[in-house]
């Protein structure tokens, strides 16, 4: 999981993909952390992401960087846990200006069940549980 984030934060925007009914819904993020062994995702109560990963956690994220990509499958579950949000912003504090982890709106998903798949045109694939 660690190669995982690292990844990710290494190419600083990833693509998050959500189902909304029978439509798939895909938009840039760039915030993840591990936290407590779980890899943390975060997004705003108040957007429709947070709408459609509640109506159906399954989910996937693709990142691409230096030639190669990952594509991470799995649940994002909701972490209700403040210490858990507010960990996420001391990660991000640049988005304090719009979150605070008691605002109300600020929630933070881990992924569960998770399997990354990184790929490349030269190497063959490695996948990782987490």
């Amino acid at each position: 999981m660690e190669r995982v984030a690292k990844f990710l934060k290494e190419a600083g925007t990833y693509y998050l993909a959500t189902v909304d009914q029978d439509q798939p819904r895909v938009r840039p993020f760039g915030t993840v952390l591990v936290y407590e062994g779980k890899l943390y995702i975060q997004t705003g109560k108040a957007k429709e992401v947070s709408k459609q990963l509640h109506a159906n956690p399954k989910a996937e994220i693709c990142a691409f960087k230096d030639g190669e990509w990952v594509r991470i499958s799995g649940k994002l579950v909701e972490d209700d846990n403040c210490d858990a949000r507010k960990a996420m912003l001391d990660a991000y504090p640049e988005l304090r200006g719009m979150y605070n982890e008691d605002d109300g709106n600020t929630e933070v998903f881990y992924f569960e069940d998770a399997v990354a798949t990184f790929s490349s045109f030269t190497k063959a694939p490695e996948t990782v549980q987490f």
